[in-house]
């Protein structure tokens, strides 16, 4: 045999290694390892529609991890989702008060996220102010206005029509969440590996500057990010007031920190340039697993949230200890 015919089935050969060695892999063997051992620690897990409930664990908060892949990529951040759920949520509550369809109330939702969405784009965009900063400030902003028009009150009386969204089923144990989830993820996916505005994404997140000076409109698609972002976040809102059925100011709160996490445990590098949406759909998967798990074997929330952060602390500095160490 010649060294050519040697050499064609190795390069044939190298994508799978290099596949089975990615960090999606390793995150798919982690996420049928916990589906085995949930399996074997309640008796519960495993019955269809418990699997179904299993969804809404993360079905909406993947919806703004996709968005905010993007973000990250590009090297930005919003930490501000959770309070536009909120601001979002109330605005649709005080519609609902007044009789609004659902048609109407989805539509208010969406827009109120999408102008958050275009209120942190023109501060950091618009502005040169850091988004880190920027989307902290309008975290406390959006949420603290809910607390000013709510108190401690709370909206109901949404339309019976509301609800299918966030309580609906398009085909028996599959719900509406679980069908938006999945298109969602096929759209982003594409976005991202796909397009040009894709490799544009990933361009900046390597080198913004570099970025510029080769025709990319930087700012331009920063502020497409932190619009998609806001709206995801509405599209959240409208599942998640959906599925409560009421609205209350601390709607959504601390979700920010589970939505970066997924991401973060999907592979996306914090600092920008790199990343997969398919990895962060792994991750929501893993991230539902372990915290419907933990809730079917009565474990408080208090430890859910201890875990979420050491988890997003882990998936941090692991990668840099795993460097050091090699080096």
């Amino acid at each position: 045999m010649s060294s050519t015919d040697r050499f064609i089935p190795d390069r044939l050969q190298s994508p799978l290694q290099q596949r089975l060695k990615s960090w999606e892999t390793l995150l798919l063997a982690v996420a049928i390892g916990i589906f085995i051992a949930n399996s074997l620690a309640s008796p519960y897990f495993l019955n269809a529609w418990n699997l179904s409930d299993a969804t809404f664990n993360f079905t909406e908060k993947a919806m703004i991890a996709f968005a905010m892949a993007l973000l990250i990529v590009a090297g930005e951040i919003d930490l501000s989702v959770a309070s536009i759920i909120a601001l979002a949520s109330t605005a649709m509550g005080a519609a609902a008060q007044v009789d609004a369809s659902t048609l109407t109330l989805v539509l208010v939702g969406l827009s109120v996220g999408l102008a958050c969405g275009a209120f942190n784009a023109v501060l950091v965009c618009g502005m040169g102010l850091p988004s880190i900063v920027v989307t902290i400030g309008t975290m406390s902003l959006f949420r603290g206005i809910s607390y000013i028009i709510l108190g401690d009150q709370a909206y109901r009386g949404y339309p019976t029509s509301f609800a299918y969204f966030g309580q609906g089923y398009v085909f028996w144990v599959i719900s509406f969440e679980f069908v938006l989830f999945a298109i969602l993820a096929v759209i982003y996916g594409v976005i991202l590996h796909k397009t040009n505005f894709g490799r544009a994404v990933y361009a900046i997140g390597n080198n913004a500057t570099g970025a510029l000076f080769s025709g990319i409109r930087v700012n331009r698609v920063k502020s497409i990010l932190f619009l998609l972002t806001g709206l995801m976040s509405g599209v959240a809102a409208v599942c998640l007031t959906s599925r409560l059925g009421s609205t209350r100011p601390s709607i959504g709160l601390g979700m920010e920190l589970e939505v970066v996490t997924m991401v973060v445990l999907g592979g996306v590098n914090i600092l920008g340039g790199s990343g997969t949406i398919p990895g962060v759909v792994i991750a929501a998967f893993v991230m539902g697993l372990v915290t419907f798990g933990l809730g079917l074997l009565n474990v408080p929330g208090i430890v859910m949230s201890i875990f979420i952060g050491a988890l997003l602390i882990g998936v941090i500095a692991l990668p840099r200890l795993w460097q050091k160490w090699r080096g």
